[in-house]
């Protein structure tokens, strides 16, 4: 009756693979992902399966971790969009929930079963399966938003899984199978109890962090929406308090011009001339976005800092709302990277323009002199401290809706944020107008 457990030995290392493929984040396609993994993972397979025929199964469960263990790690390493601590994770999380199931199918089939291995089989055809439905609908979702979005906090867990993965090999196998060691069955079922209770623990504190993740991303949003709205409201403020003025002037020159006072009703346009010509010239044509320039313009004035506007886009239909989060977030991480620099150091520019098929963007400010960054690289980071790394992942999303990249980097003392927007994303139904460029010191 081997052969049934070989067959489920063999069951079991397939959704092995299943189950670390549902929590895998890969750098390639979902069609590559699949096709490298069923012809690594096959031959990987094929030669334990001929290990396990000549050698028998107590020889090779000695050397599992030799033979399939570490080379389906550097496997999928290769392939995995995250490296180091978050893959180790992973890895070890899919072995040793699969060595964790193996392991009480084991015990069920040696006192439950006669040995036999009946239910050796039975159970593991059952309990794979029903892993892999739960790691779906309940697991795979948050964990990769997990990894996705969460940066830091990944050691201790990917740790912890490692030295489970350990212990549970060693437990189980170590110098013979535990069927073989009945004095050590009690041992072996309270580290199986313990590692549910540990697993809880983990899942349970990495659902924690996903939930501050996505406060953090809900105060971002709010904070978007706060300065957006503050910045309409002024607008709207500055053209009635520009029409109320305007009532006014046309009032008086009107009085003037009745009362045949021409020479007094000259100098008093050029006086109306004058007041108007410091009025800010708009940065855009759309209102939503020259709302928002007009707010951060106007803030960085009132701390003294040096601003220079490049912005060569017309009245042209545009996503504005998304364009609108990415200049937000960008300039608010700008005025706050300044705000802690001193007075002559304070620099900010923005280019906003055209260039082939591409809206580029890019906001460029004086920043500390220890900060350092690659790109590439987002800089982790949190509203207290100031840094450019709040708001980046928005800016990042939001451009990545928009079929657009974000890049950002350290050079000189300046830190740099470029953000390219396809064309084909948006129609243009109105002219390109050149705005001047606008400087404020």
């Amino acid at each position: 009756m081997t052969i049934l457990r070989d067959i489920s030995i063999y069951w079991a290392m397939f959704h092995v693979i299943f189950l670390f493929l549902i929590l895998f984040r890969s750098r390639f396609t979902r069609k590559k992902t699949i096709a490298a993994a069923v012809v690594g993972m096959g031959v990987l397979m094929a030669a334990n399966g001929v290990a396990l025929v000549m050698f028998g199964f107590d020889v090779l469960s000695k050397v599992f971790l030799f033979t399939c263990s570490i080379p389906s790690f550097i496997f999928f390493y290769v392939m995995s969009a995250d490296k180091r601590l978050k893959f180790l994770m992973s890895f070890c999380l899919a072995d040793t929930t699969c060595l964790w199931v193996m392991a009480v199918t084991n015990l069920l089939d040696h006192y439950l079963g006669g040995g036999n291995y009946v239910l050796l089989l039975v159970t593991r055809l059952i309990a794979f399966p029903l892993l892999e439905y739960l790691a779906w609908r309940y697991l795979r979702k948050p964990y990769l938003e997990l990894q996705k979005e969460v940066k830091k906090g990944w050691g201790t867990f990917a740790g912890m899984t490692m030295l489970y993965y350990i212990l549970l090999v060693v437990v189980v196998q170590f110098p013979t199978n535990i069927t073989e060691r009945p004095e050590d069955t009690f041992l072996c079922v309270l580290v199986l109890l313990l590692m549910l209770i540990n697993y809880g623990t983990i899942f349970t504190a990495l659902y924690r962090q996903l939930l501050v993740y996505r406060g953090q991303q809900d105060v971002r949003n709010l904070l978007e929406q706060k300065n957006m709205l503050e910045a309409q409201l002024e607008n709207q403020q500055r053209i009635r308090k520009l029409k109320h003025d305007m009532k006014g002037y046309t009032a008086t020159l009107s009085g003037l011009l009745t009362d045949g006072k021409m020479e007094e009703a000259l100098i008093y346009l050029r006086g109306v001339e004058t007041k108007m010509d410091v009025l800010r010239e708009p940065f855009s044509a759309n209102p939503y976005i020259n709302a928002v320039f007009v707010h951060y313009v106007e803030k960085l004035e009132e701390m003294e800092a040096e601003c220079k506007m490049d912005v060569k886009i017309g009245g042209e239909d545009m996503p504005y709302m998304e364009l609108s989060r990415i200049l937000t977030n960008a300039l608010e991480n700008a005025c706050d990277a300044v705000e802690e620099l001193e007075k002559e150091k304070r620099k900010v520019s923005v280019q906003m323009k055209y260039s082939r098929d591409h809206l580029v963007m890019r906001i460029r400010n004086r920043c500390r002199d220890d900060l350092h960054v690659t790109q590439g690289e987002i800089p982790a980071t949190n509203k207290e401290s100031q840094e450019h790394g709040f708001g980046l992942a928005t800016i990042k999303e939001a451009a990545k809706r928009l079929e657009g990249e974000m890049f950002c980097y350290t050079e000189n003392g300046y830190f740099v944020l470029d953000v390219m927007i396809p064309r084909r994303t948006f129609s243009s139904t109105g002219q390109e107008t050149d705005v001047d460029v606008h400087r404020c010191d």
